[in-house]
């Protein structure tokens, strides 16, 4: 079984136009990094024109869904019956982006297949992670 899951999904970017912009992102879980999940917006979508990618818990989104959640750089809450909505908050700005909940709940469930929830410290290399902080070769 694959270590890493990667899930396209379509966001659209809340702007103060009435039209919301569609662009695509994609959702990665690393098993390696048994807590984290990353968001991928590609180059286009963003205003530097680069690829930018946002680092969270899998707890918080699991959380967002479903009542308000974070206090930080990025924040998640539910939006009506089948939206929810990211917010990841920047010295540049504040960027708000709609995805369905179905989408992110299908990909939560292919993370837990692969890392049951309570089971992360399982999947730590603490070795390899104390070398890294320390600058060391293993």
């Amino acid at each position: 079984m694959s270590i890493v899951i990667e899930q396209s999904v379509q966001a659209r970017m809340v702007a103060s136009a009435p039209q919301m912009e569609t662009l695509p992102a994609v959702l990665q879980y690393d098993r390696t990094d048994p807590f984290a999940i990353r968001m991928a917006f590609p180059a286009p979508a963003t205003l530097e024109g680069t690829e930018v990618s946002w680092e969270f818990s899998r707890e918080l989104l699991t959380a967002g869904m479903d009542t308000p959640a974070g206090v930080g750089d990025v924040r998640i809450r539910p939006f009506g019956y089948d939206r929810t909505v990211l917010e990841f908050h920047a010295a540049e700005g504040i960027a708000m982006v709609h995805v369905r909940t179905a989408d992110l709940r299908r990909f939560l469930r292919r993370t837990q297949q692969l890392v049951p929830a309570g089971a992360e410290h399982r999947f730590l290399d603490l070795d390899r992670s104390l070398t890294d902080l320390f600058g060391g070769s293993r």
